[in-house]
């Protein structure tokens, strides 16, 4: 395919420079001004004449595969849909179950590799269960194999450190994610969260910080079926809070659901949420919730 840039000329002849494949040719004077030796485009042809069996494309690079994804694998069917039946009977059948099941064991070729898929999957399970971006998965899989490389998992569980791995990477990029939440869905109690991410930060120095209690709003507040306009009116108390100071060594779930217990009950047309519901949405103790609003009271 030929494409002409009407902005670009020949240095020769100021002729028009036409673009074929991964050379740049002047169209009057034959002159290659350029050459791209790699070639940019799709590479899925099948050779069948048919453009849309993308059958050559392979998964992109990942990290949350020991491997990266590059490994490959024996399929079950015998066409490039997966919906296609595999006609394969008998002896040649087992034959391909036999080579399939030592391939797999060949894919693992240690016991570092191992804990890496053990961990991974744990890992894609969490982030699955939490509705947590690509991202943050990929983030929290290499956060696992740094802290495996600094031999962090000795005496520790590799569910803990999965776990601490999510809720660290939630930490550093802001997410409102709290501990119990991750524990309550991962395979490692709160404890052994506790002790693995106390070890990533202390080892690995993690850039974390206090989470901004705005961030865990939305999230309540459906949670406590209130409207936009009660989370508003908590934006502004959390907003006051922050500005005087009032934030640092509380828990930032606790204020953000104590400033909505605040805001519901300033109006009568608004729904009314108690402390213990509030505490309960955020995980903390109602004593929190009451402590907040104290200090609410007295800006």
């Amino acid at each position: 395919m030929a494409d002409t840039d009407s902005s670009a000329i020949c240095p020769e002849c100021d002729g028009r420079l036409r673009r074929r494949g991964t050379e740049t040719v002047c169209e009057e004077c034959g002159l290659i001004s350029a050459e791209d030796a790699i070639d940019h485009g799709p590479e899925w042809r099948s050779f069948e004449d048919d453009d849309t069996d993308r059958r050559r494309t392979g998964a992109p690079l990942t990290r949350s595969r020991h491997d990266r994804g590059l490994s490959t694998e024996i399929g079950y069917g015998s066409g490039s849909d997966s919906s296609y039946s595999s006609r394969l009977t008998g002896r040649k059948r087992r034959q391909i179950a036999r080579l399939r099941r030592e391939h797999n064991r060949a894919r693992i070729s240690s016991k570092a590799e191992r804990n890496q898929v053990y961990g991974f999957a744990e890992i894609r399970r969490i982030t699955a269960l939490l509705s947590l971006p690509d991202s943050a998965r990929e983030q929290a899989c290499a956060l696992f194999e740094s802290a495996q490389s600094e031999g962090l998992f000795q005496g520790r569980s590799l569910e803990g450190f999965a776990a601490a791995a999510i809720y660290a990477i939630c930490r550093t990029r802001s997410v409102a994610r709290t501990s119990e939440e991750i524990a309550g869905v991962a395979r490692a109690d709160a404890d052994e969260l506790s002790v693995a991410y106390d070890a990533l930060n202390r080892d690995l120095g993690l850039p974390t910080g206090p989470i901004d209690p705005t961030q865990y709003l939305p999230r309540y507040a459906s949670k406590l079926e209130v409207g936009t306009a009660v989370e508003r009116r908590a934006s502004e108390h959390v907003a006051d809070l922050l500005e005087a100071g009032k934030v640092v060594g509380r828990n930032p779930s606790g204020v953000a659901a104590a400033c909505l217990y605040k805001a519901a009950g300033e109006r009568e047309e608004w729904p009314t949420v108690t402390q213990a519901r509030a505490a309960d949405v955020a995980d903390v103790a109602a004593v929190t919730i009451r402590s907040t609003v104290t200090a609410l009271r007295e800006l």
